[in-house]
């Protein structure tokens, strides 16, 4: 029995199911969480599927999570989708079930679960939980959880132009697309900002510190983010903006957070950048990861550290 017939079984064994991503959720964390859930429902109504974690108004669009009670956890299987490491799911109970799942996409540095199924090579759990339901006929694809896979395979490969989009990423995309939902309408969502947004955005464009080698980094503080009336998690969007610029090779985001450190968001054009995320508190892809700065000196360690980084990498490539 193979890894995905053996999350079926585990599914088809129990009445409660519960799913969990990780905090600070993108469209992949959530459709992922919420597609499988949908996926369930329709292949057994009789099942009680909760998607639990923290709600943003701005993803509402791709639905809203339950809250529930402690007790709902007693003989519950629970799932935990795109999230590779235990502080980083939303929501701590997920430990508190009779069963625990681990499906990922990230380096499996933290083994948590009593099972893990981790397709590194996998543009998305999104995509994961498309195989899944490709691989057990018994399964059922509803309009909206292809919708929601459909969404976080958009959000995770940088609308398919990241290395981690593959063959098979355009074959499950394109399945996904066969159902009954614009792919339009989710192109147009994943894009689309609203005048606070805007204004950060040329913050960034405008304050972007760009290094010889090719380096690039952003500080933005509290009094900037409250200014412009936005919360921590409305600047995720602006993450991939400093790699429209043909020169940045790698860059940095510093976030700062309400205790005063800085959460980091990490990405490259070619540049592993995960191995300088683990050694400031975090982790993820080779070029997509995140990190945590407890004041300035750290954010000049991280600063000088992926100037380095970078010019190893394009000294290498000359």
């Amino acid at each position: 029995m193979n890894i995905k017939q053996e999350i079926y079984e585990k599914i088809n064994q129990y009445d409660t199911i519960i799913i969990h991503r990780h905090q600070h959720p993108d469209p992949d964390a959530i459709g992922s969480q919420m597609g499988l859930a949908g996926i369930i429902k329709a292949t057994f109504p009789e099942k009680k599927i909760y998607c639990v974690g923290k709600q943003y108004k701005g993803f509402d669009w791709l639905g809203k999570t339950d809250e529930i009670s402690d007790d709902v956890y007693q003989n519950a299987l629970v799932i935990a989708v795109d999230t590779a490491n235990q502080p980083r799911v939303d929501d701590n109970r997920y430990n508190t079930g009779k069963y625990l799942i681990k499906i990922d996409h990230h380096p499996n540095d933290d083994q948590f679960g009593d099972l893990m199924w981790v397709n590194t090579e996998a543009s998305s759990v999104s995509e994961m939980i498309y195989d899944l339901y490709d691989a057990n006929e018994a399964l059922k694809m509803s309009d909206n959880s292809a919708r929601l896979l459909y969404a976080g395979i958009v959000g995770d490969t940088g609308r398919f132009k990241y290395p981690a989009t593959t063959s098979h990423t355009f074959l499950v995309a394109s399945n996904l697309a066969q159902y009954d939902f614009s792919t339009n309408i989710i192109a147009e969502k994943e894009d689309e900002i609203d005048i606070p947004l805007s204004h950060l955005a040329a913050y960034i464009y405008q304050n972007l510190e760009i290094s010889e080698s090719g380096s690039a980094h952003v500080i933005l503080t509290n009094k900037l983010v409250e200014d412009l009336h936005l919360g921590d998690d409305s600047t995720s969007a602006m993450v991939p903006l400093p790699g429209n610029i043909g020169s940045v090779v790698d860059w940095a985001i510093f976030v700062q957070q309400k205790d005063e450190s800085y959460r980091i968001r990490l990405r490259s054009k070619g540049p592993a950048i995960n191995e300088l995320a683990k050694e400031h508190g975090g982790g993820g892809h080779p070029l997509a990861s995140g990190a945590v700065a407890k004041d300035d000196i750290e954010i000049k360690q991280v600063v000088n550290q992926l100037d380095e980084l970078t010019k190893e990498y394009v000294e290498k490539r000359k």
